[in-house]
């Protein structure tokens, strides 16, 4: 049986050109299937990606240059990055090309709007963010008729302060398993309740292409159907560790092959009634690893690495806490008629409920505190004005307020599909966590968990083989 190759020509970079995707080796099937794959190191091991459509086409527009920047959907979307972009990478494509690689463009990567820095040092300055933490900026008016205002901003970059006008700062997304996604962008700009993930994703493609690579016409309706198929054909995940080895090994699920043939639907698995097949909520929402539970102590270290990410696995699934606090869950009142108490035990999979993908199965925004100034204090803070209410509210992005102008959704986020975590550091919207350590730190303070230092590892091991 053939392998997938590792990648080893990954880019080629260049101060007058976007980044060139240059893969090594032949494309050759994975397993047993007809697909096509590829396989690059991360930070833990080696990530998969299958393209489901066949082999791997660079003649997409995906690859093209399409804009009047030099960047093109790769640009931000970086195969051997989770299909995203991470600070490492950024920094390298920095030193490579003195600060010149087409993603340092001032339209949307710069701290602030209107920048033009020429030394290297100011592009150093200017970038900061996207250096730092891998966050483009993104400008965003507060809506017409919203219920607040926007009364004080303290921006530390020294940016030109507005009112109307709200600039925040996020993480790509990634641009892989895409078929498990109910809502498109973090604040779900582009989600259309009247329209499906696809018909979003071709709008928002052309949304990309327009913002983010200055592009000066639409996209042909073929040319934006050709990068929505390219993109909800691929499925990246884990697919080798360090330490436990072939994720596959000794009967687990992991890799991309198995993700592939995951059933989706929009509310599958939902906790709160809204999934049409009026099936009850199974919390046990991962079971890629299920098989090593059974694995005995031993002195081998391979066995124990995959014992830990099994006990990992199960901790996700079945560590209860108290969920309290969560705008969007608690005291929210769903289509299904459920309201949840203001108060509840629950576990991770409550939110994280989409069967092995542990992104939420339907659009349900929620504020789990990420953007409290505290979370992420190199970022500008925002103090908001309730005009009914009077009240205030301190925040570093508005979030799903931004579109819909309600108060109550200040600070409310999707949450991202959970497979290729390891290679796709800096997390959370705004990069506030540089590694899974400090994802499952945050955690454990914002619920009151209390992890042990042995379950704090575990669920690391888990979410870095996902």
């Amino acid at each position: 049986m053939r392998k997938a190759p590792i990648v080893r020509a990954l880019a080629i970079v260049s101060a007058t050109t976007c980044l060139i995707v240059g893969l090594a080796g032949r494309h050759v099937a994975a397993d047993a299937d007809n697909i096509d794959s590829f396989v690059s190191p991360d930070a833990s091991g080696l990530l998969e990606t299958l393209d489901l459509n066949g082999p791997f086409d660079l003649a997409n527009p995906f690859f093209a240059n399409l804009g009047s920047n030099g960047r093109r959907c790769v640009t931000c979307h970086i195969p051997w990055e989770g299909w995203t972009v991470t600070a490492e990478g950024v920094r390298l494509r920095f030193a490579l090309t003195q600060g010149l690689d087409p993603i340092f463009r001032t339209n949307d990567a710069s701290n602030c709007e209107g920048t033009s820095p020429h030394s290297l040092n100011d592009r150093r300055k200017a970038f900061s963010l996207l250096l730092d933490r891998a966050l483009v900026r993104v400008g965003l008016d507060v809506p017409e008729g919203a219920e607040f205002v926007v009364d004080h901003v303290s921006d530390p970059f020294g940016c030109a302060p507005g009112t109307t006008g709200v600039s925040v700062y996020r993480r790509p997304l990634p641009s892989t398993n895409l078929r498990f996604l109910s809502a498109v962008m973090w604040d779900g700009r582009e989600s259309s309740a009247a329209t499906s993930i696809r018909e979003d994703l071709l709008h928002q493609a052309n949304d990309a292409t327009r913002g983010h690579a200055a592009a000066l016409a639409d996209l042909s309706p073929q040319q934006a159907q050709q990068i929505v198929d390219f993109e909800l054909g691929l499925v990246t995940a884990q697919i080798r560790d360090a330490k436990a080895g072939s994720l596959r090994g000794a009967g687990a699920s992991g890799g991309p092959t198995h993700l592939s043939r995951q059933p989706f639907f929009l509310g599958i698995n939902d906790p709160v009634g809204m999934n049409p097949a009026h099936e009850p909520f199974d919390p046990a929402v991962f079971t890629i690893f299920e098989t090593w539970a059974a694995l005995r102590p031993s002195h081998d270290a391979t066995t124990e690495a995959r014992r830990a990410i099994a006990r990992g696995q199960a901790l996700f699934n079945a560590k209860a806490f108290t969920l309290s606090g969560v705008a969007g869950l608690n005291g929210q009142t769903f289509p299904s008629g459920i309201t949840p108490p203001e108060s509840f035990q629950g576990t991770c999979t409550v939110c994280h409920d989409t069967p092995n993908a542990g992104n939420h199965s339907v659009k349900a925004p929620l504020n789990i505190g990420l953007s409290e100034p505290t979370v992420a204090p190199y970022l500008p803070v925002y103090t908001l004005r309730n005009l009914q209410t009077g009240a205030t509210a301190r925040t570093t992005d508005p979030g799903r307020a931004l579109i819909t102008g309600r108060w109550d959704d200040v600070g409310k986020f999707k949450g991202p599909v959970l497979r290729g975590l390891a290679a796709r550091a800096p997390y959370f919207h705004n990069g506030s966590a540089r590694t899974l350590d400090e994802v499952v730190e945050f955690y454990d303070r914002r619920f009151a968990i209390g992890f042990t230092a042995r379950e704090k590892a575990d669920l690391v091991a888990f979410l870095r083989s996902s």
